[in-house]
């Protein structure tokens, strides 16, 4: 699929191993990267994603939550999907990370 790109891209072959998370921590999966800018990303999942709430999301690149973008998803393609990040405007950064680390532990502990 020829896609068009507004941003330098860095492609991983195998794919980097992430999870993606519902704003409030309610829900996540597991995912792979397959391409990263400083606007967006490809992402790919095995198995659905039908249903998710996926208009806003954070998107986890580190198991303890120190690395994540909040994103929305821009494109649909099987089970494949495009993200565009979201400004950081929602609080000051120590805020965030406190508020995403947990949220992290909330869905690694099952409570999801």
């Amino acid at each position: 699929m020829a896609q068009k790109r507004k941003a330098d891209r860095v492609h991983f072959e195998l794919g980097l191993p992430a999870a993606i998370m519902g704003i409030d921590g309610t829900w996540s999966r597991q995912c792979l990267v397959e391409d990263i800018s400083e606007t967006g990303a490809q992402i790919s999942f095995e198995g659905s994603i039908e249903g998710l709430p996926l208009k806003e999301f954070f998107l986890v690149l580190a198991k303890r939550g120190g690395a994540y973008r909040r994103c929305e998803m821009v494109w649909l393609n099987g089970e494949t999907i495009g993200v565009r990040f979201l400004a950081r405007t929602f609080g000051d950064p120590a805020q965030r990370r406190t508020r995403a680390r947990s949220a992290l532990t909330r869905a690694e502990s099952g409570d999801h």
